[in-house]
């Protein structure tokens, strides 16, 4: 399974920006999907995750009401819409994808993802 992450750059406190994660598994349609970020020195930190047949996307705190989570299967492709970025948002953003539906409460734990991409890299500017 590949995870192909884009979408990442430059931009200044309150833009936007879309990042992509293209999938090259056949099961994109089941499992959960989400994204994990790495700001430099820190931990990695769990942004969003959801799962592909049922229920609704999962958000950490510090991104809840500005980022949005959404799927195409038909294109096997994960999107994370962000919106109002902030400086502490600067981070290295990676995708991650569990062929296993988990529950809410294990969507944080990384370890519970099998597939990563490489990371897409993203700066907001104050």
């Amino acid at each position: 399974v590949q995870l192909v992450e884009s979408g990442g750059g430059l931009v200044q406190t309150g833009g936007s920006l879309r990042l992509s994660c293209a999938s090259s598994t056949r099961t994109f349609s089941t499992g959960t999907m989400g994204w994990f970020r790495q700001a430099p020195g820190k931990e990695r930190e769990f942004v969003a995750a959801l799962r592909a047949s049922f229920g609704s996307p999962y958000y950490g705190n510090s991104v809840k009401g500005r980022f949005t989570l959404s799927r195409d299967n038909a294109k096997s492709t994960l999107y994370l819409q962000m919106n109002d970025l902030k400086p502490e948002d600067t981070a290295v953003y990676y995708c991650a994808l569990t062929g296993r539906n988990l529950i809410v409460s294990s969507f944080s734990n990384s370890g519970a993802y099998e597939y990563w991409g490489q990371g897409t890299l993203v700066t907001v500017s104050s």
